[in-house]
């Protein structure tokens, strides 16, 4: 763990450090990944099966790729009802939020009598992929499949991997509450192909959203370009601002809520108080010792975890901003006001009773997050990514006349002579005829 004190003349440099730090870890799964998408695109549903066996010790065939809904339902009843009860309640509130989300068509008339609009449409198809290896995460296929299902989607694609076999019965009933029933016992860069580029089993999709692991995160990025994708996503992350009237205990606990999900997430405490810091790492340290996944979350911190103490809020917001976090918690008694100084967040949690786990399940907005530092230049998932602009152009003859000859003169000016007498052709035949 990193201990960082911005009146340490050394700060900035070790700053620097930390921002690059988890840019260095692994190697490149860019070649191994290239190889399972060209196998999938030359040998289809053959390659799924026996890519399938190999990592996931589950033999298929092509008939037996996509799940039965008898399959989906008898899994999806072995959810407790008070489970399903949250469920429920997880995906009233997300869709009531992206409902809020959905923009209006564009409809104006100019001076010049020109008509322009914008009309949003929504994407024929999408592919969901959801985790199933270290954890199966349900919320992830509500917060996938839930946007693109009030933008309009029609077609809902499922890639869920089920390693030894095994389904899991959450994710089966958040299935079942978004409506998806198509979905595929495949996972990994080659449940990413398969979406891109298509099978005989498995039609391609318009976009791909969700998380994985390395290989699925590099996966999307070499498809990207023939298909969309949400994101390419790395290792979970949270930023935590907090003064020294919090709890320590609970501070921990928000860390460690990041810690846990990878050996590479990082969580960091910023505050202003050098005493409160040390009682948040203590209580890192014996809070450790009680969690089912202690060995991944000691790792997570060790490596990457940080304390910065800061001389004022104004320092911690700069700092907020140059790492971009996927999460900030602002945990002081005017989280407003501090927020507003923050450019680049994924999402921001504010108040000493919000923690980050309220958004991961209930709280409205979305969760598919901008990591490692890209909440500089994008955004979370929302609706906008199921959803396409369209523009148009209606103009009469008046129309043309007002603003063509501007047009027809810069077409000249780049060389494009066609361009130029689409337009001026046009302009000389209504001139002539309104001087008949």
């Amino acid at each position: 763990m990193i201990y960082l004190d911005t009146s340490d003349p050394a700060f900035f440099l070790r700053f620097q450090a930390l921002l690059t730090a988890r840019g260095q870890q692994g190697e490149s799964v860019a070649a191994p990944v290239r190889d399972i998408i060209q196998d999938v695109r030359a040998r289809g549903d053959a390659a799924l099966c026996e890519l399938t066996e190999r990592f996931d010790r589950v033999t298929l065939t092509p008939q037996t790729l996509r799940l039965t809904q008898e399959e989906i339902s008898e899994s999806a009843a072995q959810v407790p009802p008070e489970t399903r009860a949250a469920l429920e309640l997880a995906a009233a509130r997300i869709t009531a939020f992206h409902e809020a989300q959905m923009p209006r068509d564009l409809d104006m008339t100019d001076a010049e009598g020109i008509r322009l609009g914008m009309r949003w449409i929504a994407l024929d198809s999408a592919g969901l992929y959801v985790p199933g290896g270290k954890a199966a995460y349900p919320s992830s296929v509500l917060m996938n499949a839930l946007p693109a299902r009030v933008a309009g989607v029609e077609r809902l694609a499922m890639c869920v991997p089920t390693p030894g076999g095994e389904l899991n019965p959450l994710v089966m009933a958040a299935a079942q509450l978004c409506g998806v029933t198509e979905i595929y016992r495949i996972g990994g860069a080659q449940a990413v192909a398969a979406m891109a580029y298509g099978t005989v089993t498995i039609a391609p999709v318009d976009r791909i959203t969700g998380p994985g692991n390395a290989y699925v995160a590099e996966a999307k990025k070499q498809v990207y370009g023939h298909t969309g994708i949400d994101s390419i996503a790395g290792p979970s992350e949270i930023v935590v601002v907090a003064d020294s009237a919090n709890d320590p205990a609970l501070v921990a606990l928000d860390l460690l809520a990041q810690a846990e999900h990878d050996e590479l997430a990082q969580a960091v405490l910023i505050t202003d108080d050098a005493a409160f810091a040390e009682r948040v790492v203590a209580t890192v340290e014996e809070t450790l010792a009680i969690l089912s996944r202690r060995e991944i979350a000691r790792r997570s911190w060790e490596d990457y975890g940080a304390v910065v103490v800061v001389r004022d809020w104004g320092e911690a917001s700069e700092i907020v901003n140059a790492l971009a976090p996927e999460h900030l918690e602002v945990m002081l008694d005017d989280p407003r006001a501090f927020s507003a100084g923050v450019r680049h967040a994924g999402a921001i949690f504010m108040g000493r009773h919000c923690p980050e786990a309220l958004g991961d399940y209930v709280g409205g907005p979305n969760h598919v997050l901008p990591t490692s530092r890209t909440a500089r230049f994008s955004s979370g998932l929302s609706v906008f990514d199921f959803l396409k602009r369209t523009t148009t152009i209606e103009t009469d003859a008046a129309g043309l006349l007002a603003i063509g000859p501007a047009g027809a003169e810069l077409a000249r000016a780049e060389g494009l002579e066609a361009h130029g007498l689409s337009l001026s052709e046009r302009i000389r035949r209504l001139t002539e005829k309104g001087s008949e």
